[in-house]
């Protein structure tokens, strides 16, 4: 199957590109080197054999129209992530991640490309689950400047002030972004589901936790948490952990999430048209973010991470959720465990290194 995956230069992209022509398909890379992705870069980077590449911007109508001739299915990883610097990121998200995928999807309709797979992310639920022992599942707001400053990290009740459990988020729960970058990833869903439904076509959202991995961008605000861990140990310094260490995630390694997507894509067919469908993407073990700063650092042989009390507004105190769906309907199972991933990305490369 001819397949057009966007971002496909980019650290996940580049592994989704791997894996398809693993598995026999014909990928074709469009990515415009985009510089929060691709720092210091100039030269197109080479595809693996069996890859096309086009170097263009998916909020290009023409250029997208173009990267869809023959096409059958495609795999939509452009996007600016993580929190950014500030509010001021605001009209790039948009643009990047909303408008380019208004643009391609309207192609997508016009040449009658009718299967998606999306990156989505697991920051469209906000705070993860969490239960009151006197008034059970309760959905507690955004975290007081005020409480952070004072050190108090975990959220409590609404109703009562109680200390919460925190548990795995389900795919049916209500979506709260707290972000500029959640909400374009929530907006990117919404318009995957309104083209589904406008053409006949099917989609998939795959929700992914914290992605890592070889070929992360390094020492970026626009990388993932792991990646500023690594750089800091490249650099021969301590991580830095922010809050007290104890934020649980699910990290999943970048080889896992390009198989969920390669078999997403070979189950589109199976879906109900006219639909878009959202799967959580994540190892299923979490971890506190103390955990994988400590096991990255001993894998390395670096400094031992240093727990600052630092936070940032936006961020969530916990939030891991259940893959089981995407198990279950797709048959999809990660292979790389925490040990073994951050063992091996310890010492793998980083993108711009």
């Amino acid at each position: 199957m001819r397949v057009l995956v966007t971002g496909g230069a980019g650290f996940i992209g580049s592994h989704i590109v791997e894996a398809l022509v693993a598995r026999g398909h014909e990928p074709v890379v469009l990515d415009s080197l985009h510089p929060t992705a691709h720092q210091g870069t100039t030269a197109r980077p080479a595809p693996p054999e069996g890859a096309e590449w086009l170097h263009g911007d998916v909020r290009d109508r023409d250029t997208v129209r173009r990267a869809l001739d023959g096409v059958r299915a495609v795999c939509h990883q452009a996007a600016m992530v993580g929190l950014g610097k500030d509010f001021t990121d605001a009209p790039d998200y948009v643009g990047c991640n909303d408008l380019g995928t208004a643009v391609l999807l309207a192609a997508m309709a016009e040449t009658r490309v009718q299967r998606l797979v999306l990156a989505g992310s697991m920051v469209v639920y906000g705070e993860g689950r969490y239960d009151c022992p006197e008034h059970g599942r309760v959905r507690p707001g955004p975290r007081a400047e005020k409480d952070l400053v004072e050190g108090r990290f975990e959220p409590l009740c609404p109703t009562c002030g109680a200390e919460l459990t925190s548990g795995l988020v389900g795919e049916d729960a209500p979506a709260d972004p707290r972000n500029v970058y959640a909400t374009t990833k929530l907006a990117q869903e919404h318009l995957a589901a309104a083209w589904a439904r406008t053409t006949g076509g099917r989609a998939v959202s795959l929700r992914y936790h914290n992605v890592y991995g070889p070929r992360m961008p390094r020492d970026t605000p626009y990388a993932g948490v792991a990646s500023l861990f690594r750089s800091a140990l490249a650099r021969g310094e301590a991580p830095r952990v922010f809050e007290d260490g104890g934020q649980r995630r699910d990290f999943v390694h970048v080889r896992d999430v390009a198989t969920a997507n390669t078999v997403a894509l070979e189950a589109l067919d199976d879906l109900a048209a006219s639909t878009m469908t959202s799967y959580n993407t994540g190892s299923g073990e979490p971890h506190t973010v103390g955990e994988m700063a400590t096991a990255l650092a001993a894998a390395h042989g670096g400094p031992t991470p240093l727990v600052t009390g630092e936070y940032r507004l936006g961020d969530v105190r916990h939030i891991t959720a259940d893959s089981g769906r995407l198990r279950a309907e797709l048959g999809w199972r990660p292979e790389v465990g925490f040990a073994e991933g951050m063992a091996e990305f310890a010492t793998s490369g980083l993108r711009g290194a």
